[in-house]
């Protein structure tokens, strides 16, 4: 259990981390600097390099408690990997010493056989590598008793093929800097150096009792409730939204903080969301590499502390039916190394020729790419959530605000030549000085929003690592920005050319540009009728990867070649076929074990409750509900032998987008069925017989 300690706040911060400053002060001048090459210009590493910072790395960690060390790396599982290796090293007397060699630091050797590899590694093949990526920072985590410095690595297989999610994202990041600097250069900007992704990702969560949770065999193996009949009250009150925090949640937020702060993880925000049981936890900026590892841990740490704190947190996208589920808000910007936003509009932003070039260049990415983006947050779980008027729909649009979009109608039209203003907001209170108002409204339905310095993208799951959303995002808006580039390079009046490119793509992209309500069936029509792509499932999503378009671009800006990109779209639909045939064993499991014999139990004592009142007048009432449990016992019985069908028939298709599309239309349907016939059950069963923990009990008790 965490408490604040005496000192300040700041002063624990980043205290597990082997940062900038811990490197400055450990390491030799010279080889400080030319680390920093490396890290920020890319030189290459050398072994002489690595030895020395590797065995600073090492006295800090063994100071701390350390023990070992590990390459933390993130497959296609979803998950992060660890191998812990300890300092150790033998020595001829029967003693040890504690060694760390530039090698271990830079590459580790971990088995690429036995994670997904989309048929890139065969079983036999086994050996795979992971790189250090030191653009992310090493720092140190305790686990138990057990203490680890943590190594952030990207993962690739013996022939070169990236297995992971870190190194897309990586190569991303170098396509996007390539790009923008190109357009940079071009327009005139001499001094800035490098241009990198932001983001700040807006993490949602449930917390449930850990001794509620544990009596639920679905929330234990798959992360959401498989059965539940809606509680008396969900979130229609809105009462629960930005509401006074219970304080045990807030005993878990606080212990949470102090592990994350300790770890160098910038959380700032906290908050009841809407759904009882939901909270938020957002941090503060940092480069989309950075904060992808920051997120990984703050999920990690999550989970840790909760089970500390006697709670399951739950990272499902949907574990409750009938309340709003979670998302993960990516928050993402464009800034240079001299400390320039580039999606900052500034005062005038129809002046902001950088602003604008940069701004259109994402808005034709978006469009040209809504397939691909649409995709990167495709997963059997948010399918429960997306387009459910609680999440953006499946259709991609982007709200840019008024103030912008005047001027994008402006540039339409053949020039932007007036911002509109903002003002001030006055209450009518004078103890309240005026307050000052942004330009444009905010628009919590939109998938894609501009959101003053940034775009907000809504559509990505709670569990969802960020890199894969980043990654293609990175890569759309590096290829807008290379069509760009080649358009003004070279020119004799390149401002004369952005705004001929600029008026151009007002007229071509106008169709993705809606600041109106995304849940409405209006907009489902319009939307149609602009052309607009409405993918509303995993498996159709999915099939869209593999596109010529999306194969080129991906080979052409070099961040996954056809056989890496491939093996990704095979690897998530293997992912999406795996967890739904979890789910349907677990209904399966749960359905004979546990509900049926609770129910039958319920119709024995109804019928000795008819027996003993045979003849009387109040016998009528427990007859009849003797019929109605009757009828859904032999209902639901019927829906257990139907999911098991269809579950045995389509495990054993052989053909992975055959079976993805029978777990769509067959297995899907038939788990809706059994959980009808179930919930029916479980408003008239006896409290005292129901085998599973209620809603109300789940989102309510603390």
């Amino acid at each position: 259990m965490s408490e604040i300690p005496p000192e300040s706040l700041t002063s624990i911060f980043g205290t597990n981390v082997f940062s900038d400053a811990v490197m400055r002060e450990r390491l030799p001048r010279d080889i400080y600097q030319r680390l920093q090459r490396v890290i920020r210009e890319g030189a290459e590493m050398d072994i002489s390099l690595a030895n020395v910072v590797a065995g600073a790395m090492k006295d800090w960690a063994v100071e701390k408690g350390a023990t070992h060390f590990c390459h933390w790396f993130q497959p296609m599982t979803g998950m992060t990997a660890q191998k812990h290796d300890a300092f150790i090293s033998p020595t001829g007397d029967g003693r040890t010493v504690m060694e760390f060699s530039g090698r271990e630091l830079i590459q580790g050797e971990p088995d690429a056989s036995s994670f997904p590899s989309g048929g890139l590694r065969a079983t036999f093949e086994a050996r795979g590598y992971t790189a250090w990526d030191c653009t992310s920072p090493v720092f140190i985590k305790r686990d138990g008793d057990n203490v680890t410095l943590f190594i952030p690595s990207a993962f690739c297989s013996y022939t070169g093929h990236a297995l992971d999610r870190k190194t897309p994202l990586l190569r991303s990041m170098e396509a996007l800097n390539r790009q923008a600097l190109r357009v940079l250069r071009a327009l005139g900007n001499t001094t800035s150096r490098r241009v990198s992704a932001t983001l700040g990702a807006e993490q949602e969560y449930f917390l449930v009792d850990r001794r509620l949770a544990e009596k639920r065999l679905d929330l234990i193996i798959t992360g959401r409730t498989l059965f539940g009949a809606y509680a008396p009250k969900g979130q229609e009150m809105e009462d629960h939204y930005y509401g006074p925090l219970h304080e045990r949640v807030a005993s878990f937020m606080n212990e949470l903080n102090i592990e994350l702060w300790r770890m160098g993880i910038p959380a700032k925000t906290q908050h009841n969301e809407v759904a009882p049981a939901q909270y938020e936890i957002a941090p503060v900026y940092a480069t989309v590499n950075v904060a992808t590892d920051h997120n990984q841990l703050t999920m990690e740490t999550l989970h840790k502390v909760a089970l500390r704190r006697g709670f399951v947190c739950l990272l499902h996208e949907k574990p409750f039916a009938g309340v709003n589920g979670s998302g993960k808000h990516i928050n993402w910007s464009l800034v240079t190394d001299d400390g320039i936003n580039l999606l900052d509009p500034g005062r005038t932003p129809h002046e902001n020729k950088f602003f604008l070039v940069f701004l259109f260049a994402v808005v034709r990415a978006v469009d040209r790419y809504a397939r691909l983006l649409r995709a990167a947050v495709a997963t059997s779980g948010n399918d429960h959530r997306l387009g459910a008027n609680e999440a953006p729909p499946a259709i991609i649009s982007i709200f840019l605000g008024e103030q912008l979009t005047d001027i994008w109608q402006q540039l339409e039209k053949g020039g932007a030549r007036r911002s509109k203003s903002s003002g001030e907001l006055r209450l009518g209170v004078s103890a309240i000085p005026p307050l000052p108002k942004d330009c444009t409204d905010r628009n919590r339905t939109s998938p894609f929003a501009f959101t003053g310095n940034k775009f907000e993208f809504r559509m990505a799951g709670s569990s969802q690592n960020t890199a894969g959303p980043c990654f293609v995002l990175n890569t759309i808006v590096a290829e807008a920005l290379r069509e760009i580039a080649d358009q003004i390079e070279g020119v004799s009046d390149p401002d004369a050319q952005v705004e001929k490119i600029l008026q151009r793509y007002a007229r071509e992209h106008k169709r993705i540009i809606y600041n109106g309500d995304n849940y409405s069936q209006a907009w489902l029509r319009e939307a149609q009728r602009r052309g607009l792509p409405n993918i509303g499932n995993t498996v159709d999503s999915l099939g869209q990867i593999m596109h010529p378009e999306h194969i080129e671009l991906f080979a052409r800006q070099g961040v996954l070649n056809r056989d890496e990109l491939q093996a990704r779209a095979d690897i998530l639909l293997e992912i999406y076929c795996k967890q739904i045939r979890i789910e349907a064993r677990t209904m399966l499991a749960i359905g004979r074990r546990q509900i049926m014999p609770a129910a039958i139990a319920f119709a024995g004592r109804l019928g000795q409750a008819v027996r003993s009142l045979s003849g009387m007048a109040p016998a009528n009432a427990p007859r009849r509900l003797l019929k109605r449990a009757a009828s859904l016992i032999a209902e639901m019985d019927k829906h257990l032998k139907a999911l098991e069908k269809c579950s045995v028939e389509t495990e054993k298709i052989a053909d992975l987008h055959k079976q993805a599309a029978a777990y769509r239309d067959k297995v899907l349907p038939a788990m809706a069925a059994l959980r009808q016939s179930a919930d029916a059950l479980e408003q008239i069963v006896g409290d005292d017989l129901w085998p599973l923990p209620t809603y109300a009990q789940m989102l309510f008790l603390r």
